[in-house]
């Protein structure tokens, strides 16, 4: 019997392939624990459709990356850090308060674990750091570090 699954079945194949399995099989574990469906015209026209729409939404959420990045690229984000008497700073920028601020003054959110380079910043001036906000687009953040008065 043919059938498309669901999910991931082990031993039997990943999601929406189509594979030939006992009818006992089918009927009494893939079905029951609706992890198949009967391959069918209907199906496989389903099959297709939910497959298109992941394409429509991975090019939608490529090109929403695309625009952040260019918004990003205007933005550069100030932070004040308090230094010793050689200049050296106390403490570190963090890679959790450059998403804040991005967050809280541009109402922007990226994912902080999406971070490139993931070392904190713990020098003065200006520093780039890279995220990678979908797949494939890689956007640039700068972040200007000054010295507390």
């Amino acid at each position: 019997m043919k059938v498309i699954l669901l999910k991931d079945v082990n031993k039997v194949g990943k999601k929406d392939q189509i594979v030939e399995v006992s009818i006992g099989y089918a009927n009494n574990y893939l079905f029951a624990k609706k992890l198949a469906v009967a391959y069918s015209d209907k199906s496989i026209e389903i099959l297709k459709q939910q497959e298109q729409d992941r394409i429509d939404k991975d090019n939608q959420n490529r090109e929403n990356a695309k625009k952040l990045k260019e918004e990003l690229k205007n933005i550069t984000l100030e932070f004040k850090a308090k230094t010793g008497k050689d200049g050296k700073m106390f403490g570190t920028i963090s890679l959790k308060q450059v998403q804040e601020q991005l967050k809280d003054k541009y109402d922007i959110e990226i994912d902080k674990r999406k971070f490139i380079n993931k070392t904190p910043i713990d020098s003065l001036g200006m520093v780039i750091l890279q995220n990678e906000l979908y797949k494939g687009v890689i956007a640039d953040i700068r972040v200007h570090v000054s010295e507390e008065q």
